[in-house]
């Protein structure tokens, strides 16, 4: 019998209410119930969260959802007939069979392998069949158990009997197998096949006289499609596909599963790659090569896309690989015989582009400029903590005055006059300063990769060089990566020769897009941005008194106002862009970045604060299980850790937020304090200074916006709003807001 499921853990003809929510919640409440989470609402929490992401109904009146959670102790399945069904957002209509597939964030392989395993007897509809047939949960877990081949095996003299206890649904497939095909087995497996074919293995895959779908062993449960007599003297013609889904759990292998058996259906030899939880074996290059057209079905990136270079392909989000395999496969054929077909380009940039192709260019450009920002991010952490324990091991002003000259006259065996720390102080901080130097040229490598793909980055690094070459800062950074972006972007739209396809993006979009970029940079834009940064860093450099208050009010405010996206992003690049720039003499630099980091921490410890202490009464139990781990996020500075109350309630969170940021900004600049590091939160403190200053202000910040976000929703009534959701017990109610 498998562990991942017990009489408990199925609800036959069950209310569970009339929404997603609430059968999510209740077949969560089971899981914790049977001691397998530490708690129901988060894993609730989870569940919805990833089905908020992609709605989990399938064809046949079938509902999965699923999810990795932290809550989850042991990899567990519950399964529930509804009575009344419920929308889950398939095609068809609405569910009455429902899978929960619940997943320890850390599951071992061969539970994923399982896991995904059941997931593809649900596109059998044998097996579908005999759950709604079965009589008892004892019945369930015996069906479950031989989709998942854990079932005893019966000797040949059981064997009639067993196939004659078998539903009438499932008998009824002995001839054709779960998914049509004919079943070609001999002996004792096509006598099992009410069995078998709720087991997702048919007859002839147990005899061993079918090749599997694909290269891989995920996919061998699939029949590998033959072509019709009439096929002629061609043949059938041959697709390969991708499936891929964030969990990679369910979604992954049933894409896979409804496109191998309707390609078989239709004479079309396709053969998938699965890139799921449970493991991938790659697609022979051979296969590939054979190959007329790729169909992407995935809600991820596809793991080295550049091997199906020069193929035709059609791309979507994986369920459109469960709901229409059929349009999915013509519209592959099609693209094969249109020579006017987007193809995959030799980096894989092409898919990227035709995934986001419907996004208008401002969303795109947003989009560019944070994943800039993202991945600038590791380098200046990394160069600024550098710097600052050099500060904090020898002398700050002499180890900055003196690194270049120190590192050129001594080694660690030839110190002369020079102090071990000091020597190790240079090594320090010249290695962080080399490292934040890069802050800009990554910032626009990164955005010119965030619109073009591959082809980008070496454009963009090359701008972002040209941009710190003319003092143009971090703003010439964000202006040459985009010309460098939008430029290779351009440039890998046309259709060419696949000969000249392959120099495209190691020769000669680098070339011309660094040539574009750059140039535009020389001749007119860099400049006046650095005319412009030259005035603003001497404006800060200059600020006292209220002005600075009033710029450290302003920081705090674009800090807590989108929770750590563009305008909270844009702050804390102004403020580490000019972070290089201080000076024993001037500390406007450092004082900002001390800013930006206080009041960067004020949202997600607010929301701590409210939701564990102050306000426990008007957050869900999810919420207050988001609150305790709130604090660890906000003492290291992800502002982030707020999003998922601001998401819930953003009318009274954001407000709230962006109060205490508006405190804790002012407060910092008020007190001259300052920070040589440019992230780490509370863990900073040894290198911050004035640090009770810093501290005195994140604590002002955080009780404004709790004592405020508690007050609205006190006068919101917010806890008039909790309601009873159907099959949770009323300890595990949550608040509707």
């Amino acid at each position: 019998m498998s562990d991942l499921i017990n009489p408990g853990l199925v609800l036959l003809d069950r209310d569970l209410g009339e929404s997603t929510e609430s059968v999510i919640r209740a077949l969560a409440a089971t899981v914790h119930r049977e001691g397998r989470a530490s708690t129901a609402d988060s894993l609730a929490a989870d569940a919805l969260a990833r089905e908020a992401k992609n709605a989990t109904g399938i064809p046949g009146g079938i509902g999965i959802p699923h999810c990795r959670s932290e809550a989850v102790t042991q990899a567990t399945l519950v399964m529930a007939r509804l009575a009344p069904a419920v929308d889950f957002g398939a095609k068809d209509g609405p569910a009455d069979i429902v899978f929960f597939i619940a997943a320890p964030a850390g599951a071992d392989q061969e539970h994923l392998k399982l896991l995904s395993k059941l997931a593809r007897s649900l596109m059998k509809k044998p097996f579908v069949a005999s759950l709604r047939a079965a009589q008892s949960p004892e019945e369930v877990v015996d069906i479950v158990d031989t989709a998942l081949g854990l079932a005893p095996q019966p000797d040949d003299a059981a064997a009639a009997p067993a196939a004659a206890t078998g539903t009438a649904a499932t008998g009824s497939s002995a001839a054709t197998g779960a998914d049509g095909s004919a079943a070609t087995g001999t002996g004792g497996a096509a006598a099992g096949a009410a069995v078998a074919g709720a087991s997702g293995a048919t007859a002839a895959s147990n005899a061993g006289t079918q090749a599997p779908t694909g290269t891989h062993a995920p996919l061998t449960e699939s029949p590998t499609s033959t072509a019709p007599d009439d096929a002629g003297a061609r043949g059938p013609r041959r697709l390969v596909a991708v499936t891929a889904c964030p969990t990679g759990i369910a979604h992954t292998y049933m894409a896979a599963d409804a496109l191998a058996n309707t390609a078989q259906e239709m004479g079309v030899d396709l053969q998938v790659e699965t890139q799921g939880s449970s493991g991938a074996t790659r697609l022979d290059p051979a296969v590939i090569g054979q190959a007329e057209a790729v169909i992407f079905a995935t809600d991820v990136d596809v793991r080295e896309r550049s091997r199906f270079a020069g193929l035709p392909y059609i791309a979507s989000a994986v369920k459109r690989g469960i709901d229409e395999p059929r349009e999915m496969i013509q519209e592959a054929l099609e693209a094969a015989d249109d020579p006017r077909a987007s193809k995959v380009t030799g980096d894989g940039g092409e898919i990227s582009a035709a995934v986001t192709g419907s996004e208008g260019w401002g969303t795109r450009i947003r989009k560019a400029v944070m994943t800039g920002v993202s991945y600038m991010i590791p380098f200046v952490a990394a160069g600024g903590l550098l710097m600052a324990i050099a500060f904090m091991i020898a002398d700050p002003v002499l180890v900055a005055q003196q690194a270049d000259d120190i590192l050129a006259t001594t080694t660690l065996g030839n110190l002369g006059d020079v102090s071990l720390a000091m020597y190790l102080g240079a090594v320090l901080f010249k290695t962080g300063n080399l490292a934040i130097s890069l802050l800009v040229p990554a910032l626009a490598g990164y955005i010119a990769y965030g619109l073009a793909d591959r082809p980008g980055i070496a454009p963009g690094f090359a701008a972002g060089l040209v941009a710190n070459f003319m003092g143009a800062g971090f703003i010439g950074g964000i202006v040459g990566g985009l010309l460098a972006g939008i430029c290779a972007y351009w440039l890998t739209l046309p259709r060419l020769p696949r000969w000249l396809g392959s120099l495209m993006p190691v020769v000669i979009i680098p070339l011309l897009a660094t040539l574009f970029a750059g140039g535009l940079l020389f001749l007119l834009i860099g400049g006046p941005i650095a005319a412009f940064m030259t005035w603003l860093t001497s404006l800060l450099a200059g600020m006292s008194g209220a002005s600075a208050v009033a710029l450290g009010a302003v920081l705090g405010l674009m800090m807590c106002s989108d929770l750590g996206g563009p305008i909270n992003k844009v702050a804390y690049s102004f403020a580490v862009a000019g972070l290089g720039a201080a000076t024993v003499t001037n500390t406007a630099p450092q004082e900002i970045m001390a800013t930006v980091i206080a009041a960067g921490m004020v949202p997600p410890l607010g929301m701590a604060l409210a939701s564990t202490v102050l306000g426990r009464k008007y957050f869900s139990a999810a919420e207050r299980e988001n609150g305790k781990t709130s604090w660890l996020l906000g003492a290291s500075f992800i502002s982030e850790g707020a999003i998922p109350f601001a998401a819930a309630d953003p009318l009274r969170v954001i407000p709230a937020s962006m109060a205490g940021g508006v405190i804790t900004g002012a407060l910092t600049m008020a007190w001259g304090v300052t920070s040589a590091a440019p992230h780490g939160g509370i863990w900073i403190l040894p290198v911050v200074d004035g640090r009770w200053g810093f501290v005195a202000a994140i604590l002002a910040g955080t009780v404004v916006t709790a004592v405020l976000v508690t007050l609205f929703k006190r006068i919101g009534n917010v806890k008039k709003h909790v309601g009873e959701v159907p099959g949770v017990p009323q300890t595990q109610q949550t608040v509707e807001v």
